[in-house]
């Protein structure tokens, strides 16, 4: 294939990390920002955003010869608006260009059209103004390269709006879903896809359905919470049942397992609205003696079932970079590639329904643990007069260094504990998964340790706080 060299002045489709192709123009960089190194590169400015970035030259391709294409595989209100602000553009340029050679017509000679930086005037009017920009939108979110080359998972965000709230039956060994969200566009299924459940975890979930096409039907005890996703293209079920009875696979993600069971089974719930092929994956953090109650009484109905609790955040949810941890119908698992591409990096399938419940504990448990054992170190620093800054440094320097120990670490020092993941959640899974181990004869002490600090975090009102305010225990 013929190499394409592009100009400043050039209308692109530019591709970044995991999320889908979008209208830009390559523009001249703000003197300030140098080029990355080592990178063949463009300066590119996005339509109907305030947001731009460096892209590799191998995630460029032009504007015109790619359009049908890229419209036939991205959906969504904001990519349609991208697109007709270009089309407004092109008019708008077609008629200077016109216009300059109806002058130089009448002065004998031809002016060239003038190549707009993103300064101009003109690039700059390609918005709506009552529109806001997409830099606060949840369904497109961009990131700039940085010159260490970071991989689109550890990128910055420059952009996000929404801050609402393995295998075959029996086998270990772990099969990972398939990577295309992150390395390019996916195809929405053409099933259709219901949510219950709008919370820290789901809000992002349900976003990222949406902006990878998905046709979504949602509902939420507070019906408030649907309004902005209706806003952006879901549809709207007046209860569990009718939502299930409207659709082929229905997602649920609640705070607990009563939350669970009564959604399922409580009046106008899902088991109401269950019929012969309807698929139910729930995406709660339960016990598995909910997990084989709840896929007993699907199954009973001709339902298929699927557990696929997940591993992260909201800040990971929004991002569409959750872990998905399935187990249940194989089947199921399958139709819902499309759906655990555009909310997830990755699925595992753990074999028969309860495994996913099981693992996520034992996940959940350790995060937990670890998470309490980082506030008492902060906070051991500062009762012996050493440094907590210091000791977040040095931490961040060795074996233990992680994204998910700055950023709570970080928090913990600026006071900062909005939820990104709820406490009273993370001390109800440190509560579950020692229940599991005492159903299993297994010691967990180092659990049920950091189980009565969060206990004790609860005590002081921190219930609905992030995790890292475990802290406040330690302190009070």
């Amino acid at each position: 294939m013929a190499t394409v060299h592009l100009r400043i002045g050039d209308l692109v489709w530019g591709k970044l990390g995991r999320y889908p192709p979008w209208p830009g123009k390559i523009v001249s960089p703000p003197k300030d920002l140098k080029k990355p190194r080592g990178k063949k590169c463009h300066f590119v400015k996005f339509f109907g955003t305030e947001d731009h970035a460096w892209i590799k030259v191998e995630q460029l391709k032009p504007y015109h010869p790619h359009k049908d294409e890229m419209i036939k595989i991205n959906k969504g209100k904001r990519f349609q608006q991208a697109v007709d602000a270009v089309e407004d553009y092109l008019k708008k340029a077609k008629s200077k260009d016109q216009n300059s050679e109806g002058k130089a017509e009448s002065k004998g000679k031809k002016k060239p059209l003038k190549i707009l930086d993103e300064d101009d005037e003109d690039l700059s009017a390609l918005k709506d103004p009552s529109e806001k920009p997409v830099k606060d939108d949840p369904h497109f979110h961009h990131f700039l390269l940085s010159q260490s080359d970071k991989p689109a998972s550890s990128m910055e965000p420059i952009s996000k709006r929404l801050k609402i709230v393995e295998e075959d039956s029996g086998s270990t060994s772990i099969q990972a879903a398939d990577s295309t969200a992150i390395n390019g566009s996916i195809t929405p299924t053409d099933k259709r896809i219901g949510f219950l459940g709008l919370g820290l975890m789901g809000s992002g979930i349900v976003s990222n359905l949406l902006k990878m096409g998905h046709v979504v039907t949602v509902w939420n005890r507070t019906a408030e919470k649907c309004d902005l996703f209706i806003q952006e293209g879901a549809r709207l079920g007046r209860t569990p049942a009718e939502v299930v009875s409207m659709c082929d696979i229905t997602f649920s993600c609640v705070s607990d397992p009563k939350a669970a069971r009564d959604l399922v089974l409580g009046p106008s719930g899902v088991l109401q609205g269950i019929r012969p092929g309807k698929c139910y994956v729930e995406m709660s953090t339960v016990d598995p003696e909910t997990i084989t109650e709840l896929s007993q009484v699907i199954t009973s109905r001709g339902g298929r079932f699927l557990e696929a609790p997940v591993a992260g955040s909201q800040q990971l949810s929004n991002d569409g970079m959750l872990v998905i941890v399935a187990a249940g119908d194989r089947t199921v698992y399958e139709d819902c590639s499309s759906c655990f591409m555009a909310m997830g990096k990755t699925s595992f399938f753990l074999g028969e329904a309860g495994n996913a419940a099981r693992m996520m504990l034992i996940l959940n448990m350790v995060q937990g643990s670890f998470m309490a054992t980082i506030a008492e170190g902060l906070t051991l620093a500062q009762a012996t007069g050493q440094s907590q800054q210091t000791f977040l440094d040095i931490l961040c320097q060795g074996q233990m260094a992680s994204t998910f120990v700055d950023q709570k670490c970080q928090n913990i020092l600026q006071g900062n504990f909005k939820p990104d993941y709820y406490l009273k959640h993370i001390q109800k899974d440190l509560r579950l998964a020692i229940s599991m181990g005492d159903n299993a004869n297994h010691p967990t002490p180092m659990a049920a340790a950091a189980n009565e600090v969060y206990k004790r975090a609860k005590a002081l009102d921190q219930s609905d706080n992030d995790i890292s305010a475990v802290y406040r225990a330690y302190i009070h």
